[in-house]
């Protein structure tokens, strides 16, 4: 049996389920693959905004005022993927489907938000349900857009920001601590967590943030719902001017040290072209200027790379005569469980999987031709799902 019908599909997977079973809120369209969920912070006038609209060209009002951003932002974009793109040149189906991310940028952080300074220790709460943080940092002069501290010194800041996320942390964890003991420490389960918590709690006293740890997979477990910070994995995001592209200028080396020791990625962009090129249309004019400036893609789609990365995900794409759709799922995903994200039939009647790479079908010129040339494979249960694979599920139920 081939797949079943996109409006079956769609009648199936709407609304989506988390990692942790529980289903999406009404916020997301009907059947959306939700590829990760990012939420952004930094100090006031980092260009925090800036970043925000080049991500989701939502087009927000920039304010060199700090604390300009009240309430917090939150916008779901496709996932940019050329492959995707080309997929659809080729297959020339009704739809294309794209995998969504969300962000959200909260008002800026300053030192002493974590016990009530400024309105960053407001928003917090928002982001604790995102799957990254997206830590912008400034390192371009403006004589318009004052930085909030007088001066740019981008490892400072990220100290700054750091530290009151970790005394967030601390302050979480002391609460659920107190309600252990309320339960009853002599109660297994409550033991195991407050021990868990207070040795979290000794590291980030020590100023280290809790994925610094070797958590097992039972403590990731316990941790599942204590939603900290410091345990999110961390993207830094520099914002440079158009000088110093496509690097970070002066502090480049330092900030790409940091951020290796600190267990995150980095991506150096500029806010305002980023923002610009979100604006046009053309894409081969925006390719151009991307090129101009030695880069090797958009900030946002280096973004989007990266968040993968962090995150261990990888896409995969199904067809049929309707659409060409994109899937992200974890890394080390099983065929069977894979289908199982597109159908639960899929997965519970699997048969095998029709398997291609995206390039080998885009330089085939289509489906029979790439039959043709042998470059489809026949994979069963054992096949673990591939970033780039071009899928078609046989199942029958």
């Amino acid at each position: 049996m081939a797949a079943t019908s996109v409006a079956d599909k769609e009648r199936i997977n709407s609304p989506l389920r988390t990692k942790f079973g529980k289903l999406q809120g009404a916020f997301y369209p009907k059947g959306i693959n939700m590829g990760f969920k990012c939420g952004i912070v930094g100090l006031p006038n980092v260009g925090k905004t800036t970043i925000f609209n080049a991500l989701t060209q939502g087009h927000e009002e920039i304010s060199i005022v700090p604390f300009s951003t009240i309430h917090p932002k939150r916008g779901v974009v496709p996932v940019p993927d050329e492959r995707l793109i080309g997929l659809a040149r080729i297959l020339k189906p009704k739809r294309t489907v794209h995998a969504h991310m969300e962000f959200m940028d909260i008002a800026g952080l300053i030192e002493g938000a974590s016990q009530g300074a400024g309105l960053g220790n407001t928003f917090l709460s928002h982001i604790r349900d995102m799957d990254v943080i997206l830590h912008v940092v400034r390192s371009f002069e403006s004589e318009e857009a004052v930085h909030v501290l007088g001066s740019i010194d981008p490892m400072r800041d990220i100290k700054i920001v750091n530290m009151e996320l970790i005394l967030k942390d601390i302050e979480t964890i002391n609460k659920r601590i107190q309600k252990c003991e309320q339960k009853g420490l002599s109660v297994k389960e409550n033991q195991a967590m407050a021990e868990l918590l207070q040795g979290i709690k000794l590291a980030l006293e020590q100023e280290h943030p809790a994925r610094h740890l070797d958590l097992s997979h039972e403590d990731l477990h316990r941790l599942r719902d204590v939603h900290l910070f410091t345990l999110k994995p961390v993207l830094y995001c520099i914002n440079v001017s158009e000088n110093d592209l496509p690097g970070g200028g002066k502090w480049e080396k330092d900030l790409a040290a940091f951020a290796e020791s600190d267990q995150a990625k980095i991506v150096f962009m500029c806010g305002i072209l980023e923002e610009d090129l979100s604006k046009i249309t053309d894409p081969e004019e925006r390719k151009k200027i991307i090129e101009d400036f030695l880069l090797e893609q958009s900030g946002p789609a280096k973004v989007v790379s990266l968040g993968y990365e962090l995150l261990d995900k990888v896409t995969f794409f199904t067809y049929d005569h309707d659409e060409v759709r994109a899937w992200t799922i974890p890394g080390g995903i099983h065929a069977p469980q894979a289908a199982g994200h597109v159908h639960t039939d899929m997965e519970r009647g699997f048969i095998r999987a029709e398997v291609i790479k995206w390039n080998e079908l885009v330089e085939a010129g289509s489906v029979h031709q790439a039959k043709e040339d042998g470059h489809f494979r026949v994979e069963g249960k054992d096949y673990v799902v591939q970033d780039g694979d071009v899928i078609h599920f046989r199942f029958n139920v």
